[in-house]
């Protein structure tokens, strides 16, 4: 949890600001909500929490419009995916993805802005 706030204050090239919307902590538990505005105008929700050792994670990418770009998280939905339950929307589509973190959405975010 504290890794993700001190990446969002890494990232000033890309992140534009952020809000926590929403954060509970105990000795074995946490949650955290996070609304950060990205520099291109889009928007990525940040949703991360853990009880115990279970953690469960969103991370929705979204343009100026609401529309989404996408969106990562082990929901346990789609349960035909190989990584259950693990995955992605993208383009439209639910899609096999590991176990994701912070980390590695921002840098899919980073390289999807410098590549337009």
């Amino acid at each position: 949890m504290l890794k993700i706030l001190k990446l969002l204050n890494e990232k000033k090239d890309i992140i534009k600001k952020y809000e926590v919307l929403e954060f509970k902590w105990r000795k074995d538990f946490y949650f955290i909500k996070i609304k950060c505005y990205i520099k291109d105008g889009s928007i990525l929700f940040i949703r991360e929490s853990l009880i115990g050792k279970e953690r469960k994670y969103s991370y929705h990418w979204q343009n100026k419009k609401g529309e989404l770009i996408c969106r990562w998280d082990n929901a346990p939905y789609h349960k035909n995916i190989s990584t259950f339950p693990h995955h992605v929307h993208f383009k439209g589509k639910v899609r096999s993805s590991y176990n994701f973190n912070i980390e590695s959405v921002f840098k899919f975010i980073e390289e999807c802005i410098k590549g337009k």
